[in-house]
């Protein structure tokens, strides 16, 4: 078992930040990524949408008999995350219980302000998860539409973003938070900008670097460290993966080639019926 892969999925290129940070704490493992590109984006999608394309994803890794699953998008962690739980006798990971766990031991004033996608937001499941741990934080939350175009095409520094960055977050400003959560994937390459608006004082919270600590205790707990060399990491992506090669360089910081073009929907793979993992889940937000 530990000389098996792990699995991370994305609705696209932006759970990169993710992978490259679990890489970066887990040096020694294998890895399998896979974008759902000609599906992007999670974020302005149903529930049950989501539900039903983050449980195809996960079973196309699960096919390829990896050791753990990583949900690397905020949205599937929100709508599909218990789901894919029940499913796969697999350990799960999500990025949004790690990020509140980490925003609760650091903030101060117990305000704490978290910005995501549109259907993030709308789920609630950051503030749920902070409120677990403590229900006496005020959670503020606010999307941020804008932010993933604008990281994809190279202008998280760019004065469009600035300007986006100080409308979406005014009204967290206004209620004095000192806590910002980060939660999408791609937000972490606005950390420049948002640290320019909101200043020293107001810390940023890394859902993908909180992701990583978990899944380093999460296989030292179950002695799944892998011993032998791992092979290079494999990508895989439901669309042509001219754009999610360059994006994705940009992301990482290095050349990404020899991505696989695959089919999720019914095509080719192991596809789990929405029924199977109960389509009233979609009801959950």
């Amino acid at each position: 078992m530990s000389e098996r892969a792990i699995g991370i999925f994305d609705s696209g290129v932006g759970g990169l930040t993710v992978f490259k940070e679990v890489l970066r704490q887990l040096p020694g493992e294998e890895y399998l990524y896979l974008g759902d590109t000609g599906r992007v984006p999670y974020g302005t999608k149903s529930p049950r949408t989501v539900l039903r394309y983050a449980l195809e994803a996960a079973a196309f890794l699960h096919a390829r008999q990896v050791k753990a699953l990583v949900v690397a998008c905020n949205t599937a962690s929100a709508v599909a995350l218990e789901a894919i739980e029940e499913h796969y006798r697999v350990p799960v990971i999500g990025v949004i219980e790690p990020g509140a766990r980490k925003a609760v031991g650091v903030t101060r004033n117990r305000r704490i302000g978290v910005i995501g996608t549109e259907g993030t937001v709308k789920s609630g499941a950051y503030t749920r998860a902070i409120h677990r741990l403590d229900p006496g934080v005020e959670v503020i939350a606010a999307a941020c539409p804008l932010f993933v175009p604008l990281a994809e095409e190279g202008w998280a520094d760019h004065a469009v973003a600035r300007l986006a960055a100080a409308e979406y977050l005014a009204p967290l400003q206004q209620a004095g938070i000192d806590t910002l959560v980060l939660g999408c994937t791609h937000y972490p390459l606005l950390k420049q900008t948002l640290r320019a608006l909101l200043g020293e004082a107001v810390i940023l919270v890394d859902s993908a670097e909180e992701t990583a600590r978990c899944l380093t205790l999460l296989l030292d707990e179950g002695s799944l460290r892998r011993i032998s060399a791992p092979r290079p990491p494999r990508f895989y992506v439901t669309d042509v993966p001219t754009r999610f090669e360059r994006v994705g360089g940009a992301f990482l910081g290095a050349d990404l080639t020899g991505v696989e073009q695959i089919e999720l929907d019914g095509g080719g793979d192991v596809i789990v019926p929405l029924k199977s993992a109960g389509a009233n889940r979609s009801e959950l937000i």
